[in-house]
């Protein structure tokens, strides 16, 4: 497979807290890579590093092998990378159409063929009959829906989701993975960070694990739950085979 991104040696400091220190990953093209950890463990850090919102203190990011750490925000939005956030980042005010076409407009600079987008997009992730609803009135499970169909708008050929799965019912995380699936069928990379292993377990085809800002393992998820860095680190204890979903 070709690997799409590539990020060695990525270091982020706020004063003199290490938020990252030493982060390692690839992510090849038309798979799905969890990233994981512990909390505090600077996923989401990595992730604004990656999408360009926070500039890394040290390393490099490279994207189809284009070096675009530091570069700013919405220019790797138009290289093709897009993003979801871990606290839902919902246009209270804005309708569900209006908040997709915010994204759309990227690639579709006419209001009418961005419209016209966005609502493709609406019909994908199962939202087309709430469109007209204001953000602020859907359930969470909606609302993080919502974030996702807002990053696809973007035409993404990367697309990094961030703990989209927290706080659903199980029933809405088989929803959520279905939408997963129907999304890399559609040719584009995930890298997303999920907390809970044993809704990755199914779906990615390589796992990336840090603890204190560094990498400690990369391979396939199988071999997470039983690799003892992860083990003592994030899971506790091994998993058994019959513990994990299908």
């Amino acid at each position: 497979m070709t690997t799409l991104l590539e990020v060695r040696g990525l270091a982020k400091r706020f004063g003199s807290l290490r938020a990252l220190d030493g982060v390692d990953l690839d992510v090849a093209e038309g798979s799905l890579t969890g990233l994981i950890g512990p909390n505090g463990a600077g996923k989401s850090t990595a992730f604004s590093c990656i999408a360009g919102a926070d500039k890394p203190s040290a390393g490099s990011v490279r994207f189809r092998g284009r070096e675009i750490a530091g570069m700013a925000y919405h220019r790797v939005a138009a290289l093709g990378i897009g993003r979801t956030y871990q606290i839902v980042q919902t246009f209270a005010e804005m309708t569900v159409l209006e908040a997709v076409t915010t994204g759309a407009l990227l690639r579709h600079p006419r209001l009418r063929d961005a419209i016209g987008s966005a609502e493709e997009v609406l019909e994908f992730v199962g939202l087309a009959d709430k469109r007209h609803r204001l953000g602020r009135a859907l359930t969470i499970a909606d609302k993080k829906r919502l974030e996702v169909a807002r990053a696809l708008a973007t035409e993404p050929a990367l697309l990094l989701l961030d703990e989209v799965m927290a706080g659903l019912t199980p029933a809405e995380c088989r929803d959520a993975v279905d939408l997963l699936r129907r999304v890399l069928a559609r040719g584009i990379t995930v890298l997303m960070v999920e907390h809970v292993m044993e809704v990755l377990m199914p779906i990615a085809e390589h796992v990336v694990v840090i603890a204190a800002g560094k990498t400690i393992f990369s391979g396939s998820a199988a071999e997470a739950v039983r690799d003892p860095r992860v083990v003592e680190a994030y899971l506790g204890s091994p998993l058994e085979h019959g513990e994990i979903a299908s």
